[in-house]
Protein backbone atom coordinates (compact mmCIF):
# COMPACT_ATOMS: atom_id res chain seq x y z
CA UNK A 1 0.00 0.00 0.00
CA UNK A 2 1.66 3.38 -0.66
CA UNK A 3 0.86 6.98 1.06
CA UNK A 4 1.15 9.61 -0.73
CA UNK A 5 1.24 13.48 1.25
CA UNK A 6 0.49 16.80 -1.07
CA UNK A 7 1.00 19.43 1.67
CA UNK A 8 -0.50 22.77 0.05
CA UNK A 9 -1.09 26.23 1.40
CA UNK A 10 -4.05 25.68 2.77
CA UNK A 11 -4.69 22.14 3.05
CA UNK A 12 -2.85 18.53 3.47
CA UNK A 13 -4.38 15.80 1.20
CA UNK A 14 -3.07 12.34 1.65
CA UNK A 15 -3.56 9.68 -0.78
CA UNK A 16 -4.28 5.86 -0.36
CA UNK A 17 -3.07 3.31 -3.43
CA UNK A 18 -2.87 -0.34 -4.39
CA UNK A 19 -0.43 0.26 -7.00
CA UNK A 20 -1.66 2.66 -9.18
CA UNK A 21 -5.41 2.67 -8.16
CA UNK A 22 -6.70 5.95 -5.66
CA UNK A 23 -8.26 3.66 -3.14
CA UNK A 24 -8.84 6.12 -0.35
CA UNK A 25 -8.26 9.85 0.31
CA UNK A 26 -7.98 12.42 3.29
CA UNK A 27 -8.00 16.24 3.92
CA UNK A 28 -6.70 17.96 6.72
CA UNK A 29 -6.65 21.52 7.56
CA UNK A 30 -4.22 21.20 10.37
CA UNK A 31 -0.74 19.92 10.88
CA UNK A 32 -2.23 18.48 14.04
CA UNK A 33 -4.70 16.38 12.16
CA UNK A 34 -2.17 15.49 9.92
CA UNK A 35 0.62 14.36 12.67
CA UNK A 36 -2.38 12.15 14.60
CA UNK A 37 -3.31 10.30 11.75
CA UNK A 38 0.36 9.51 10.11
CA UNK A 39 1.11 8.66 13.92
CA UNK A 40 -1.27 5.58 13.21
CA UNK A 41 -0.98 5.02 9.59
CA UNK A 42 -0.18 1.79 7.89
CA UNK A 43 1.72 1.63 4.73
CA UNK A 44 4.66 0.11 2.53
CA UNK A 45 5.90 3.09 0.75
CA UNK A 46 5.11 6.91 1.58
CA UNK A 47 5.99 9.93 -0.24
CA UNK A 48 5.90 13.70 0.87
CA UNK A 49 5.63 17.38 -0.87
CA UNK A 50 5.13 20.07 0.37
CA UNK A 51 5.11 23.57 -0.43
CA UNK A 52 4.85 25.65 2.67
CA UNK A 53 5.46 22.60 5.49
CA UNK A 54 8.95 21.20 6.71
CA UNK A 55 8.38 17.57 4.68
CA UNK A 56 11.47 16.36 7.23
CA UNK A 57 9.20 17.08 10.56
CA UNK A 58 5.50 15.13 8.49
CA UNK A 59 7.99 11.99 7.66
CA UNK A 60 9.43 11.84 11.31
CA UNK A 61 5.53 11.70 11.98
CA UNK A 62 5.51 8.21 10.21
CA UNK A 63 9.01 7.27 11.46
CA UNK A 64 9.61 3.57 11.08
CA UNK A 65 6.72 2.26 9.18
CA UNK A 66 7.68 1.85 5.85
CA UNK A 67 9.92 2.84 3.25
CA UNK A 68 9.55 7.15 2.93
CA UNK A 69 10.58 9.32 -0.12
CA UNK A 70 10.35 13.49 0.13
CA UNK A 71 10.25 15.21 -2.71
CA UNK A 72 12.51 17.55 -3.19
CA UNK A 73 14.80 18.90 -6.42
CA UNK A 74 17.17 15.64 -7.23
CA UNK A 75 14.88 12.61 -6.53
CA UNK A 76 14.51 10.94 -9.72
CA UNK A 77 11.31 11.06 -11.90
CA UNK A 78 9.48 9.58 -14.77
CA UNK A 79 9.68 12.66 -16.82
CA UNK A 80 12.99 14.78 -18.12
CA UNK A 81 12.90 17.81 -16.19
CA UNK A 82 14.24 20.50 -18.55
CA UNK A 83 13.20 23.33 -16.57
CA UNK A 84 16.04 25.80 -16.01
CA UNK A 85 16.04 26.71 -12.43
CA UNK A 86 14.79 23.30 -10.91
CA UNK A 87 15.89 24.34 -7.38
CA UNK A 88 12.75 26.61 -7.76
CA UNK A 89 9.92 24.39 -9.28
CA UNK A 90 7.38 23.96 -6.96
CA UNK A 91 7.09 20.17 -6.26
CA UNK A 92 3.03 20.04 -6.72
CA UNK A 93 4.23 21.58 -10.33
CA UNK A 94 6.61 18.64 -10.44
CA UNK A 95 3.62 15.87 -9.61
CA UNK A 96 1.04 17.53 -11.90
CA UNK A 97 2.62 16.72 -14.69
CA UNK A 98 3.77 13.75 -13.68
CA UNK A 99 0.40 12.77 -13.05
CA UNK A 100 -0.57 13.83 -16.78
CA UNK A 101 2.30 11.34 -17.96
CA UNK A 102 0.74 8.70 -15.96
CA UNK A 103 -2.70 9.10 -17.33
CA UNK A 104 -2.13 10.14 -20.65
CA UNK A 105 0.78 8.38 -22.19
CA UNK A 106 2.92 9.80 -25.35
CA UNK A 107 0.62 12.55 -25.75
CA UNK A 108 1.20 16.76 -24.74
CA UNK A 109 -0.21 17.72 -21.98
CA UNK A 110 -0.89 20.82 -20.43
CA UNK A 111 -1.41 21.02 -16.51
CA UNK A 112 -4.17 23.63 -15.68
CA UNK A 113 -3.82 23.77 -11.63
CA UNK A 114 -6.67 26.26 -10.54
CA UNK A 115 -5.10 27.02 -6.94
CA UNK A 116 -3.85 29.62 -4.59
CA UNK A 117 -1.75 30.39 -8.20
CA UNK A 118 -3.23 29.35 -11.33
CA UNK A 119 -0.53 27.18 -13.24
CA UNK A 120 0.32 26.18 -16.54
CA UNK A 121 2.83 23.24 -17.35
CA UNK A 122 3.83 21.98 -20.24
CA UNK A 123 4.74 18.08 -20.47
CA UNK A 124 5.33 16.65 -24.07
CA UNK A 125 4.76 13.81 -25.46
CA UNK A 126 8.19 12.11 -25.26
CA UNK A 127 7.80 12.96 -21.33
CA UNK A 128 9.89 16.14 -21.83
CA UNK A 129 8.30 19.23 -19.16
CA UNK A 130 9.14 22.21 -20.82
CA UNK A 131 7.77 24.61 -18.13
CA UNK A 132 5.21 27.08 -18.50
CA UNK A 133 3.28 29.75 -16.34
CA UNK A 134 2.25 31.03 -12.79
CA UNK A 135 -0.72 33.81 -12.23
CA UNK A 136 -2.60 35.15 -10.14
CA UNK A 137 -5.45 32.62 -8.31
CA UNK A 138 -9.38 32.98 -7.95
CA UNK A 139 -9.47 34.24 -4.33
CA UNK A 140 -5.61 36.43 -4.94
CA UNK A 141 -7.10 38.39 -7.38
CA UNK A 142 -10.27 39.11 -5.72
CA UNK A 143 -8.43 40.27 -2.51
CA UNK A 144 -5.82 42.01 -4.86
CA UNK A 145 -8.97 44.29 -6.16
CA UNK A 146 -9.68 44.95 -2.47
CA UNK A 147 -6.45 45.63 -0.75
CA UNK A 148 -5.17 47.47 -3.30
CA UNK A 149 -7.95 50.21 -3.90
CA UNK A 150 -9.23 52.63 -1.56
CA UNK A 151 -12.93 52.03 -1.77
CA UNK A 152 -13.90 48.89 -3.71
CA UNK A 153 -14.94 45.56 -1.48
CA UNK A 154 -13.72 42.09 -0.92
CA UNK A 155 -16.25 40.08 -3.23
CA UNK A 156 -17.01 36.79 -2.80
CA UNK A 157 -16.70 34.20 -6.34
CA UNK A 158 -20.32 33.26 -8.02
CA UNK A 159 -20.24 30.73 -10.58
CA UNK A 160 -21.37 32.04 -14.11
CA UNK A 161 -21.56 36.13 -13.30
CA UNK A 162 -22.44 37.98 -16.80
CA UNK A 163 -20.44 39.73 -18.69
CA UNK A 164 -21.91 43.41 -17.61
CA UNK A 165 -22.10 44.24 -14.02
CA UNK A 166 -24.66 46.61 -13.05
CA UNK A 167 -22.72 47.14 -9.67
CA UNK A 168 -19.34 47.40 -8.18
CA UNK A 169 -19.76 44.05 -6.94
CA UNK A 170 -20.90 42.24 -10.01
CA UNK A 171 -18.34 44.20 -11.90
CA UNK A 172 -15.35 42.66 -9.72
CA UNK A 173 -16.87 39.63 -10.16
CA UNK A 174 -17.12 39.86 -13.89
CA UNK A 175 -13.88 41.01 -14.11
CA UNK A 176 -12.26 38.32 -12.18
CA UNK A 177 -14.15 35.47 -13.07
CA UNK A 178 -14.79 36.29 -16.65
CA UNK A 179 -11.35 37.40 -16.93
CA UNK A 180 -9.64 34.14 -14.93
CA UNK A 181 -11.64 31.77 -17.67
CA UNK A 182 -10.86 34.49 -20.78
CA UNK A 183 -7.17 33.58 -19.72
CA UNK A 184 -7.16 30.05 -19.36
CA UNK A 185 -9.28 29.44 -22.50
CA UNK A 186 -6.53 31.51 -24.40
CA UNK A 187 -3.75 29.98 -22.90
CA UNK A 188 -5.12 26.49 -24.49
CA UNK A 189 -5.93 28.03 -27.74
CA UNK A 190 -2.39 29.40 -27.79
CA UNK A 191 -0.73 25.97 -26.86
CA UNK A 192 -3.07 24.01 -29.76
CA UNK A 193 -2.00 26.15 -32.31
CA UNK A 194 1.41 24.31 -31.87
CA UNK A 195 0.20 21.15 -30.28
CA UNK A 196 -3.08 20.14 -31.96
CA UNK A 197 -3.44 17.16 -30.46
CA UNK A 198 -2.76 18.68 -26.96
CA UNK A 199 -4.74 17.35 -23.92
CA UNK A 200 -5.28 20.12 -21.47
CA UNK A 201 -6.09 18.96 -17.74
CA UNK A 202 -7.34 20.75 -15.37
CA UNK A 203 -6.83 20.39 -11.16
CA UNK A 204 -6.93 22.00 -8.02
CA UNK A 205 -9.04 23.74 -5.49
CA UNK A 206 -10.82 25.41 -7.63
CA UNK A 207 -11.00 22.85 -10.76
CA UNK A 208 -14.77 22.48 -9.60
CA UNK A 209 -15.55 26.01 -9.70
CA UNK A 210 -14.13 26.82 -13.40
CA UNK A 211 -14.83 23.04 -15.05
CA UNK A 212 -18.50 23.86 -16.31
CA UNK A 213 -17.68 27.31 -17.11
CA UNK A 214 -15.11 26.75 -19.27
CA UNK A 215 -15.65 26.23 -23.37
CA UNK A 216 -12.49 24.77 -23.87
CA UNK A 217 -12.39 21.20 -24.46
CA UNK A 218 -10.93 19.71 -20.90
CA UNK A 219 -10.47 16.65 -18.39
CA UNK A 220 -11.07 17.72 -14.95
CA UNK A 221 -9.02 15.44 -12.83
CA UNK A 222 -9.19 16.71 -8.86
CA UNK A 223 -6.71 14.25 -7.30
CA UNK A 224 -4.01 14.93 -10.42
CA UNK A 225 -1.14 15.98 -7.97
CA UNK A 226 -1.98 12.61 -5.93
CA UNK A 227 -1.68 10.40 -9.33
CA UNK A 228 1.56 12.26 -10.21
CA UNK A 229 3.24 11.54 -6.56
CA UNK A 230 1.99 8.42 -6.43
CA UNK A 231 3.46 7.97 -9.83
CA UNK A 232 7.30 9.26 -8.73
CA UNK A 233 6.76 6.83 -5.64
CA UNK A 234 6.41 4.03 -7.48
CA UNK A 235 9.63 4.82 -9.89
CA UNK A 236 11.61 5.45 -6.90
CA UNK A 237 10.25 1.87 -5.22
CA UNK A 238 11.62 -0.12 -8.62
CA UNK A 239 15.11 1.62 -8.90
CA UNK A 240 16.48 1.90 -5.29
Amino acid sequence: MNLVVDAGNSATKVGIFDHENLVGKHSFAAREELRSYLSTASFDNMIISSVSADTDLIASWAKGRGKTFVLRNGLPLPIINRYSTPETLGMDRLAGVCGAIQLFPASNNLVIDAGTCITYDFVDKNSVFRGGGISPGLMMRFRAVHTFTAKLPLVTPESGPSLIGDSTESSIRSGVVNGILAEIEGIIQRYRSEYPDLKAILCGGDAVFFENQLKASIFAIPDLVLVGLNSILIHNVNHS
